[in-house]
């Protein structure tokens, strides 16, 4: 087997795993989580989960990755041979498969109304338009499915490439275009006759709105928003070089990730204001990006229908690179898997994973329409795969990790990999080793319970 590739550069380490991190989850989910639980007062309470929860496990990933040089699975298998600790890379795995195949079915909607919004066929439209709009698209049985495609071929693309020549290369490109466009989309937004309404709503603390609730929520955003348990982490960090800082790679991917969440909430909230709507429960989610925020934005910009044009094809194609970014990492988990495990070359590998994950794609994009009613244990075939990805492997992984790292994990191995064997000082190592041991794995057991709805 040929050598196994390694990122060029630490800045194309930093922005390869920022792209895992930063999805649709920062921008359809956080702006509205921050709306209803308080605004900067939910921000604060989601940047010290972040920080409690989010840093250390990442941190974990990165030092498990790069020591082992091996995908998620044969990672835990090097690190703790002949136990039981091999599943937990290979939970990693099927997370990032089922995950990959019902994200590229929403990912595929982004093309089809970055398209609309090109054609200017969201001018004139109201909200119960948008709503006629994406169910009639959402329930169509073929266009859905070709976006879909079109998505996981572009994803292919990039990762048969490999590592330096796709993966980075592509990331260095997506990362600072993605970050541009926010930066953008900010810029018009805040600048919206009633943005500061908006602006206020986002930045003032009202903490009477927060409670254990609000605490389980903020620590489950942060949790998904950082791609955690998933193994992306893990898998692009067996590809990082010996003298990577992981701390600073760390805190530069949360950094990144936080940052555009709230970007997005300074892009939504001044439009929300300015056209006189709101935002409920139901918002969270696809109908965020697909219906209400099509018809803020043809309220918003009403006095300016050029910019508001603008404004919307550059939102989705901010959808689009967010969406892409992501499916990337998913891919290359379940690829480098794949590829190592059973020694295939790897454009081989690729190329079986991406047509197995389109095969079960399609059943995920026709739960919209004609497989509506056809459910698993009373959710479709969409909806099963998110929950079963999202609500219980993604914390159960994470609580592993957790586990693994700060009571299995050899010290001299951890010491080693996060001082880059003793080149830089760590005094925070028995802190981090303290919160994987007793702090994490009962907190993340809470925002299970609470994503399963025992709570």
């Amino acid at each position: 087997m040929a050598k196994r590739e390694n990122f060029s550069s630490k800045i194309g380490a930093i922005l390869v795993a920022a792209g895992s991190a930063v999805g649709l989850g920062n921008i359809w989910r956080f702006p509205v989580e921050t709306g209803q639980n308080g605004g900067a007062a939910y921000i604060i309470i989601y940047i010290a989960c972040i920080i409690v929860l989010g840093i250390p496990i990442m941190m974990s990933e990165f030092l498990i990755g790069r020591n082992t040089h091996s995908n998620t699975a044969g990672a835990y298998q090097k690190l703790a041979p002949n136990t039981q600790w091999k599943w937990v890379g290979r939970l990693g795995v099927l997370s990032g498969f089922l995950i990959y195949c019902y994200y590229s079915v929403v990912a595929g909607w982004t093309l089809e109304y970055a398209g609309l919004a090109i054609g200017n066929q969201f001018e004139g439209k109201q909200i119960e338009d948008f709503k006629l709009i994406f169910a009639d698209f959402s329930a169509d049985p073929v266009l859905p499915i070709v976006f879909m495609a079109v998505f996981f071929l572009a994803t292919h693309f990039i990762v048969v490439k490999g590592v330096k020549d796709g993966i980075e290369r592509f990331s260095k490109m997506m990362m600072p275009a993605l970050f541009v466009i926010t930066v953008v989309l900010v810029i018009c937004s805040v600048n919206l006759p009633k943005a500061g309404a908006g602006i206020d709503f986002l930045l003032h603390p009202d903490f009477s709105k927060l409670n254990g609730g609000t605490v389980l929520n903020a620590m489950g955003q942060a949790f998904f928003s950082l791609s955690l348990g998933l193994g992306c982490l893990c898998t692009y960090a067996s590809y990082f070089d010996k003298d990577t800082n992981l701390l600073k790679t760390t805190f530069s991917v949360c950094g990144i990730d936080t940052a555009i969440a709230i970007l997005a909430g300074f892009i939504i909230f001044p439009a929300v204001f300015n056209a006189g709507m709101s935002l409920s429960p139901e918002d969270v989610g696809p109908s965020l990006i697909f219906i209400t925020l099509p018809s803020v934005f043809q309220e918003a910009f009403v006095s300016a229908p050029v910019i508001g044009y603008v404004f919307s094809i550059m939102f989705y194609l901010l959808l689009i690179l967010a969406s892409l970014t992501s499916t990337i990492s998913m891919l290359e988990v379940v690829n480098a898997y794949v590829h190592e495990e059973f020694h295939i070359k790897r454009s081989t590998s690729a190329l079986i994973v991406t047509l197995v994950c389109m095969f079960f794609g399609v059943f995920c994009a026709l739960s919209f329409g004609v497989l509506r009613d056809f459910t698993i244990c009373g959710m479709t075939v969409f909806g099963l795969f998110d929950y079963v990805a999202s609500n219980i492997l993604l914390p159960v992984g994470g609580m592993c990790i957790s586990i693994f790292a700060g009571w299995k994990l050899n010290g001299r191995i951890f010491y080693s990999e996060l001082t880059n064997d003793g080149c830089l000082r760590a005094p925070y190592l028995k802190v981090v080793r303290f919160m994987l041991r007793y702090i994490i794995p009962p907190a993340i057991a809470l925002v299970l319970l609470n994503m399963i709805g025992v709570f």
